[in-house]
């Protein structure tokens, strides 16, 4: 059996199982049911074991054998590469694509502010950002490269670091002008605080009970104030002077270097045991565009 006859003949095979009807398995692939059940028969002659139980009399019964059984889940999923392969070449006509995922808040407060020096040093490049909360499936979705927040491990997926992090208190100018100039550990224990909520689910990463303990402040109430799932949403709350924030470096550091913000009680530092890390699949390590944008997203953590 040739291999274009064989993958036809895997093809019938399959969507007869799953649809349990030479018809239906017929409708989908765009043929006739008699075309399906040659395509079967075929490659029962060619194996040389039945796919289907026949009844007594030679009636064949769309109920695969056990060895059919076992066998579909991974004919399945050689289908399934097939078409994430195929994607592949389809995106290799269309190089100048990188396709980043990045959470909002990392594009809006880091990324995006410095992209621009990408482009200026690979102009032939063209950038699409994905912003999600959530953990996208890089064949699915046809993402090339990300950067993650967390420990660094995430399965089939290559991650080298990229930046760590501290966790301070910032606020504004109006509110620091507001509320005195010598803002120290006790006293935030009496302000509206601002809580980072968008990676609360990560064990260990730093909350204000967190911080005062480090800060040697006993019994600050944490419970109230306002708590916000972006922390870029974080830092514009406490630039409006709503509050005092407990911020991530990385994410405020061009604030707090505009003087937008202004980072509280620097002789406390809070080191996040959380980290930003560049990702992406081991196959596709060695694309030119992806080593580029790898290369460059390191140079601009140094910077």
């Amino acid at each position: 059996m040739k291999s274009p006859v064989y993958l036809n003949a895997l093809r019938a095979f399959e969507a007869a199982a799953r649809l349990q009807s030479f018809a239906a398995a017929a409708a989908e692939l765009h043929v006739t049911p008699a075309a399906i059940g040659q395509l079967v028969r075929g490659l029962e002659d060619w194996l040389g074991v039945p796919l289907f139980h026949r009844t007594p009399k030679g009636k064949l019964r769309l109920v695969p054998t056990e060895a059919a059984e076992r066998a579909l889940p991974e004919i399945r999923a050689g289908f399934d590469r097939l078409t994430v392969g195929l994607s592949r070449l389809r995106q290799g006509g269309r190089s100048g694509v990188l396709t980043v995922t990045v959470s909002p808040a990392f594009a809006a407060k880091w990324l995006l502010p410095r992209l621009e020096r990408f482009r200026e040093e690979c102009a032939e490049t063209d950038v699409r950002l994905d912003t999600n909360h959530r953990l996208v499936d890089f064949d699915e979705q046809g993402i090339d490269i990300g950067v993650r927040y967390g420990r660094g491990s995430w399965p089939g997926l290559v991650a080298e670091k990229l930046m760590d992090e501290l966790v301070y208190p910032v606020c504004s100018p109006r509110w620091l002008e507001a509320h005195g100039h010598t803002a120290t550990p006790a006293s935030l224990a009496s302000a509206t605080l601002i809580h980072d909520l968008s990676v609360d689910t990560h064990a260990g990463f730093p909350s204000w009970a967190a911080w005062f303990e480090q800060a040697g402040v006993k019994g600050a109430d944490v419970s109230r104030g306002l708590q916000i799932n972006n922390s870029a949403a974080v830092l514009q709350a406490a630039i409006d002077g709503q509050g005092v924030a407990l911020a991530r470096s990385v994410m405020a550091s061009d604030d707090v270097a505009s003087g937008r913000l202004i980072r509280l009680c620097p002789t406390v530092e809070f080191a996040s045991p959380l980290a930003y890390y560049v990702v992406y699949r081991a196959d596709s390590a060695s694309l030119p565009k992806l080593v580029a944008f790898r290369e460059w997203l390191h140079r601009e953590a140094t910077r």
